[in-house]
């Protein structure tokens, strides 16, 4: 049943299998995804939720089922139609959860991490697919956040600030900052980072990365261009004030 779920979502929604490659070489493409204990994870918040939600219903239901109650020790024929209310009730909750589980799965199976010796690439979300492309020239932090639940699941996230990112501020609201990445919900963290923090150094050694000392030893370069005619045009116009100077200082004294 489900997998009639995940093909229809697919039609519907128009969802890509997989993403395109990152800029990079295509043999040092290396794929993630997130770990089996994620979905874990996600199923735990699910029932939480779940839970949390279901509570107050029950509660609120108690009145119905009361009134029958009452109604039905008078003798009242209809009392019956009012368990109609709870059971209704209870029936489009357990439709509309089932259904967001549903969806938590399809979320965790469409989730891409993909890293190439340039840049990586995050594709997750199932109604609104949310796709970032990093390049490693722009990185400026790589760090690992692990909450409770996920030590316990042996599960954490990797957080990639670029250019312009990684504040307090950003932190709170990384899901919607477009200069935080993170690899979610993965069990080889360490492994990951390590792998970003190499191509790095790569990229650096090789002379790629390092745009803004390029351009700024490029600006150096032109401004000591620069300087030596300015020198010169300096050395010329004071050798040819000195002669002008010295010309009208003789000029003076054949007068006398």
């Amino acid at each position: 049943m489900y997998n009639s779920f995940r093909q229809a979502c697919e039609r519907l929604l128009r969802i890509p299998p997989e993403p395109a490659l990152p800029p990079g070489d295509e043999t040092s493409t290396r794929i993630f995804r997130a770990a089996p204990n994620f979905y874990k994870y996600l199923l735990a918040i699910w029932a939480l939720v779940t839970f949390t939600t279901l509570l107050p219903i029950s509660l609120i239901m108690i009145a119905p089922v009361a009134g029958y109650i009452q109604l039905s020790k008078k003798g009242f024929q209809w009392a019956p139609l009012l368990l109609l209310i709870p059971v209704m009730v209870l029936g489009v909750f357990a439709l509309l959860r089932l259904f967001s589980l549903a969806v938590l799965r399809l979320d965790y199976e469409k989730r891409w991490y993909v890293v190439t010796d340039r840049s990586l690439r995050i594709r997750e979300g199932v109604a609104n697919v949310r796709e970032m492309t990093v390049t490693f020239a722009n990185i400026q932090n790589i760090s690992i956040s692990q909450g409770p639940i996920q030590r316990l699941l042996a599960i954490a996230d990797v957080q990639v600030d670029t250019a312009g990112g990684g504040g307090a501020a950003d932190a709170k609201h990384a899901a919607q900052n477009l200069h935080t990445a993170r690899f979610r919900g993965i069990d080889n963290a360490n492994e990951v980072r390590e792998l970003i923090q190499q191509r790095l150094r790569q990229l650096k050694d090789s002379g790629l990365g390092d745009q803004e000392e390029l351009a700024a030893h490029s600006r150096m370069s032109s401004a000591s261009a620069l300087l030596s005619p300015l020198r010169q045009v300096y050395a010329e116009a004071s050798a040819l004030r000195r002669a002008v100077c010295g010309a009208s200082g003789q000029s003076g004294s054949d007068g006398r």
